[in-house]
């Protein structure tokens, strides 16, 4: 795995990645459209479904497919400092966009950093409580994200 991970509280889970790319790209990677339905989610994975109004207070609507299941969140985002920081709760959702109540949102803080051209995203999502923060983990998020995050890399490699 080339992302690396910590539990930075019980609340919380955090990863970091380094990208050979300059911050305003790996931007524009997470802020449009056009760009999101070539990488995000896990190998295997499309994204049919990615609906983005990107501003504080806008939405961003996602369905992945996969070989066997379909998985839809809704981000709504509080706070966007470009192109240093996002702040959003991401949520489960159903085919519709209806929040899945019975699944745990989580309120991710990403944090893009960059030195020397290399752009290091830094991501930290807190859960209301440790036992919905494990539930995730146990879903396989870490596995799931160090994919998408490799489906990221070679994107932006395929764009140089």
């Amino acid at each position: 795995m080339k992302t690396q991970y910590d539990l930075p509280s019980e609340t919380e889970l955090a990863f970091t990645r380094a990208f050979g790319a300059p911050r305003d790209r790996l931007w524009t990677m997470w802020t449009e459209a056009q760009h999101l339905v070539n990488w995000w989610g896990p190998e295997g994975w499309t994204l049919p479904v990615c609906e983005l109004d990107f501003r504080v207070g806008g939405r961003w609507f996602y369905c992945m497919q996969g070989p066997e299941m379909r998985s839809c969140g809704l981000a709504t985002y509080h706070d966007i400092d470009a192109p240093a920081r996002i702040v959003y709760t991401d949520a489960f959702a159903d085919d519709d966009g209806n929040v899945l109540e019975d699944m745990p949102p989580g309120q991710t803080t990403l944090i893009f950093g960059e030195s020397d051209g290399v752009t290091t995203v830094r991501g930290v999502t807190r859960y209301d409580s440790q036992e919905q923060r494990d539930a995730i983990l146990e879903m396989g998020v870490k596995e799931g994200l160090d994919q998408t995050l490799n489906r990221l890399e070679a994107y932006l490699s395929s764009l140089a």
